[in-house]
């Protein structure tokens, strides 16, 4: 797949984002970001959504979310996506996006949403006493996302593959009963290794074991400085039989760019000696980030521009979906 992005970049249009719920980190940045960056240095057409109405799928009100889809923007100019290459836009602003969710309700069933393993894992981690209507059709309203803008390629990890699929479906079934309309997206698999969090377990902006991307170098410090390491004094990499040790290597290795074995090699015994090490890789790694966050964050007016010309553009597109889709179905009055 990449051979034939690189190929033909031009024939490529990506839709993909994040719910604006609290800062992103290292997670994000070497397991979506990063590849988000590369997709736009090929001359991919990127769509970045920063899905504000989704913040609500396991929460019941949406607390402080201005002030988070700043900082939401701030880090994604930080890790270098050009306002001028890519869509940046929200949710809420693009009204005619949200209206296909409409139609696209009636090309799925009840049952197929109930089976979306993706959906049960959310529910089963909700916020929420009840599960919402707005989170049971989450992966239709995803399918809005992608395909309003007629994208055809989702960067996503192997668990927001049934979304995709849905997607999928929502095309096939839209296309056969009222014409060809949309393309039929396909899933960009993320070949990016998983971090763990600093205690251990999956690294997650919930959990508070994460290292967000807009941490100070001291910040980084104190967290790394907690992070759960194991007895044995020699630092090896072996996800399996030692999974934080490994997870703590692997991200040193990444922000040097060389391999976690080689990195691994290279240190001294101790669980000191590693988490210094990787303390001084990840504050170097991130110190040009951090000093484009901070310029940015001293001209928020500019920032919030960037959004309302997204926001601009993501309307023009999704209005003249709509009205393709109204043509399809016989609703062009």
């Amino acid at each position: 797949m990449l051979d034939q992005i690189k190929a033909n970049p031009s024939q490529y249009r990506v839709l993909t984002g994040d719910r604006p719920t609290g800062p992103l980190h290292l997670g994000h940045l070497f397991g979506t970001l990063q590849n988000r960056v590369r997709l736009q240095e090929l001359g991919v057409e990127l769509f970045v959504i920063v899905a504000d109405y989704q913040v609500l799928t396991d929460r019941d009100v949406a607390d402080r979310l201005g002030e988070t889809v700043d900082e939401l923007l701030l880090d994604y100019l930080a890790v270098g996506i050009d306002p001028e290459r890519a869509t940046v836009f929200t949710h809420s602003a693009v009204p005619a996006l949200n209206q296909l969710l409409l139609p696209f309700l009636s090309l799925v069933t009840v049952p197929e949403l109930q089976r979306n393993p993706t959906v049960k894992d959310e529910i089963a981690h909700s916020r929420q006493h009840a599960v919402s209507g707005l989170m049971f059709t989450y992966p239709v309203h995803q399918a809005a996302d992608i395909l309003f803008c007629k994208g055809n390629l989702v960067p996503v990890g192997r668990d927001q593959l049934p979304h995709v699929e849905v997607t999928r479906l929502v095309a096939r079934r839209f296309n056969e009963r009222y014409g060809p309309v949309f393309p039929t997206p396909n899933a960009l698999l993320s070949s990016a290794p998983v971090l763990l969090g600093t205690d251990g377990t999956k690294m997650s902006k919930s959990r508070h074991n994460a290292i967000a991307i807009s941490s100070t170098a001291d910040e980084t410090a104190r967290l790394l400085k907690s992070a759960r390491t194991d007895a044995d004094p020699v630092v090896t990499y072996d996800p399996v039989a030692r999974p934080a040790v490994s997870s703590l290597v692997l991200l040193g290795s990444l922000c040097l760019g060389i391999p976690p074995e080689e990195f691994a090699a290279s240190l001294a015994p101790g669980a000191a000696a590693l988490k210094r090490t990787v303390t001084e890789a990840v504050n170097e790694f991130l110190a040009p980030m951090r000093a484009r966050r901070a310029a940015y964050a001293a001209d928020l007016t500019y920032v919030r521009k960037i959004l309302r010309v997204g926001n601009e553009r993501a309307n023009a597109i999704a209005e003249d979906t709509l009205a393709e889709v109204r043509t399809a179905m016989g609703m062009a009055y």
